[in-house]
């Protein structure tokens, strides 16, 4: 079952996939749509897409649950497949998991990504906002809908495992760092208020409704 966002600059809805509940995202423009972090069933995803075309897939980190997907849904769209230039390797295989973490089939990356940079994706500009603390090279990605055609609508955040409702991604694993999660944090604590927080897993949130329950703790 997809889920729809309401209220957000651009067509947002989800699917909740694997053990480990992971929030799969199709975003689109009515021009083009992207997947973030397919996590696993990509026959799942394929059918929640209802034909429309995939340009691109959005992989926030490097970790089994947010790519598991990625390499078969590349091998059947022919998307664009979009990570971090610092975990794109580990995506690729190119470098080993740890062992505190499961492995997945590698993916090629076709577009490494780091802070700043701007993704044009149809007429979607997104603001890669680099946020490290979960793994070294998790990145969030931040549309401003006064880039677009929708300026009374609520800017987007997607979070990945960085940010969650009412809590933070871990920073146990090999990579991850509490003093870089905190620096990440900053980052995102200063987008608007009304920013709608899309995380990689649980419910949905807003800029404004973590200022008191994890920004007044972390940031």
């Amino acid at each position: 079952m997809a889920y729809k966002v309401k209220g957000t600059c651009v067509d947002v809805s989800f699917v909740v996939l694997g053990a480990i509940e992971n929030n799969v995202y199709f975003v689109t423009d009515g021009v083009s749509t992207i997947v973030v972090d397919p996590s696993c069933k990509p026959d799942v995803i394929m059918e929640a897409l209802g034909g429309r075309k995939l340009d691109a897939i959005v992989l926030t980190h490097r970790h089994f649950d947010h790519v598991g997907a990625a390499a078969e849904l590349r091998r059947r769209t022919g998307a664009t497949v979009i990570a971090s230039a610092i975990d794109a390797d580990t995506i690729e295989g190119k470098k080993p998991v740890s062992r505190m973490e499961r492995p997945f089939e590698p993916c090629p990356v076709d577009h490494r990504v780091n802070h700043g940079d701007v993704l044009k994706i149809g007429n979607m500009p997104w603001k890669v906002i680099m946020t490290p603390g979960h793994t070294e090279g998790s990145m969030c990605l931040f549309l401003d809908p006064q880039f677009g055609d929708h300026p009374e609508a609520k800017p987007v955040l997607i979070a990945g495992d960085t940010l969650f409702c009412g809590s933070i991604g871990r920073t146990d694993f090999e990579g991850g760092s509490m003093s870089a999660m905190r620096k990440s944090l900053k980052r995102l604590a200063a987008l608007p208020d009304d920013t709608v927080v899309l995380p990689g897993h649980g419910s949905l949130t807003t800029i404004a409704g973590e200022r008191r329950r994890v920004f007044a703790f972390y940031a």
